[in-house]
């Protein structure tokens, strides 16, 4: 599956079985399950994914493309030998690299897709670069760490023509689909409100950087794992996880959580893009009446709010509300006051002209309110589902990059996985904002981004009416880690 620009496959590991099988059968052809038995994949038929990211859900990704049946493991990659550990036992006959661009570069023509587990800000340059290898893409959530990254992967993945997925596994899960048949099907009516809620961050946010640093793990590359940030030393418990409370890497609890609540509104209501957004935040005190002020990390709660114009499935704007660090909204009326409201730590909520419905996390367990709708309301299926669900979402990746670009539907390609991920990363421009300390005319410090609606121009990708939190459309990467659109 090695291919060149023009997308033309050139000596690939299937045509080359294929052309020297007929050249050494002359007249006749054995069908391909006859000499293996039914159900036999060739190995030509496998498809070669080079991982970049193994451990923690890295790990449980490579698992979960190997259980498909129809995939092979030939490189692994990792900035961390002891969180890789696990699965580099797992698959001993692969090739293991710490930088993703030795890999890509000595290996590219050995394998023919790449699956992408590594913190934010890692994702759009590994990425890209795989796509530019003309490799199809396979991008744990979200997809970019700023707005700007998104656009150019979502407009990549129709250059290059690649089969692409980000790794909101809830994407492939039936609940989303049952809310949009009972949408469509007229059972809410027309749905001008939504909101998400998250049990998240559960991890530090709102806190200062520490000041003391501390000694590097010897099976770590600091360095790499670095990658596109700024040069820092090296502090306690950031690695693995707590990084995500952190604005160098991480993207907050919407990064972890939004492409998974905020997906169903998407699909359901056809989202394209948000037209403004406003923020409050919670806020840490250090002492009475002493406000902490910590910008490099995002904070421990926040309640966002999005407008979303027009679509052809509404009739007028949608209003979208982020909720996070436990806050919640008002419970709905139609229901009971001792039945779950979404799934007790995440949900979504549709508010519609004749009725709502509510799901949880990854969109399971989808209900109409009150609950007892579900029993009365019967619509014919008519969108078809993922077989497994989201567990079926890496095997639907898999088989559709073995298909080829544009031979089977995926539940999250970055066609619209890009705008997902936009617009929850315009939801982060606002909650930065609120913090952002900019020096006024008199000299003194002030926060001209709280209580303000900020206005977004989503063609040129920028804030309006408050030009100082633009500075987060695009950050600026470290020297040797620019993103190359090319």
């Amino acid at each position: 599956m090695t291919m060149h620009k023009n997308n033309k496959p050139v000596n690939s590991r299937r045509n080359f079985i294929k052309q020297t099988s007929l050249a050494a059968a002359g007249f006749w052809i054995v069908p391909r399950h006859v000499l293996g038995g039914k159900g036999y994949i060739a190995p030509s038929d496998k498809l070669l994914i080079a991982s970049v990211g193994v451990g923690g859900k890295g790990e449980s990704d490579i698992a979960m493309f190997y259980k498909s049946g129809k995939a092979e493991i030939p490189f692994l990659c990792d900035v961390d030998d002891a969180r890789a550990a696990t699965t580099v036992k797992a698959f001993p006959k692969a090739k293991y690299y710490k930088d993703w661009r030795e890999m890509y570069e000595k290996e590219h023509k050995n394998f023919d897709a790449v699956s992408i587990s590594t913190p934010d800000h890692t994702h759009a340059v590994a990425t890209l670069a795989a796509m530019q290898l003309n490799k199809h893409v396979y991008v744990q959530k979200p997809l970019t760490h700023d707005i700007y990254e998104a656009r150019i992967l979502t407009q990549a993945a129709k250059r290059y023509k690649v089969v692409t997925q980000m790794g909101n596994q809830g994407a492939s899960n039936d609940g989303t689909r049952q809310l949009k048949e009972w949408f469509d099907a007229g059972v809410i009516g027309d749905v001008h409100t939504v909101y998400c809620w998250t049990n998240r961050p559960v991890w530090p946010q709102g806190i200062p950087w520490p000041s003391t640093k501390a000694p590097i793990p010897k099976e770590l590359n600091w360095d790499l794992w670095l990658g596109t940030a700024p040069a820092k030393d090296y502090i306690e418990k950031l690695v693995p996880f707590n990084w995500r409370g952190w604005w160098d890497y991480g993207t907050g609890a919407l990064g972890d959580m939004g492409c998974h609540l905020m997906e169903a509104p998407f699909r359901v209501l056809g989202l394209t893009h948000a037209k403004d957004v406003q923020a409050t935040v919670g806020t840490v005190y250090v002492d009475a009446m002493k406000e902490g002020f910590f910008p490099e990390s995002c904070p421990p709660s926040s309640h966002v709010t999005l407008t979303f114009p027009k679509t052809t499935k509404t009739k007028g704007d949608v209003v979208m509300h982020w909720m996070d660090g436990g806050i919640q909204p008002t419970r709905p009326d139609e229901l009971g006051p001792d039945e779950l409201f979404g799934d007790g730590r995440n949900g979504t909520l549709f508010i519609g002209t004749k009725g709502k419905m509510m799901a949880g996390t990854y969109s399971a367990d989808p209900r109409l309110l009150p609950l007892s709708r579900n029993q009365e309301v019967k619509v014919k299926q008519t969108l078809e589902r993922v077989p497994n669900g989201a567990q079926g979402h890496y095997a639907q990746w898999v088989e559709a990059a073995i298909a080829g670009y544009g031979k089977k539907e995926l539940s999250a390609p970055f066609e619209t996985a890009g705008p997902l991920t936009e617009a929850l990363l315009i939801a982060n421009l606002a909650i930065r904002g609120y913090n952002l300390q900019v020096n006024k005319a008199d000299g003194k410090a002030g926060f001209p981004g709280r209580y303000i609606k900020y206005l977004w121009d989503n063609e040129n990708m920028k804030v309006t009416n408050f030009d100082a939190v633009n500075q987060f459309v695009k950050r600026q990467y470290r020297s040797g880690w620019e993103l190359n659109p090319g």
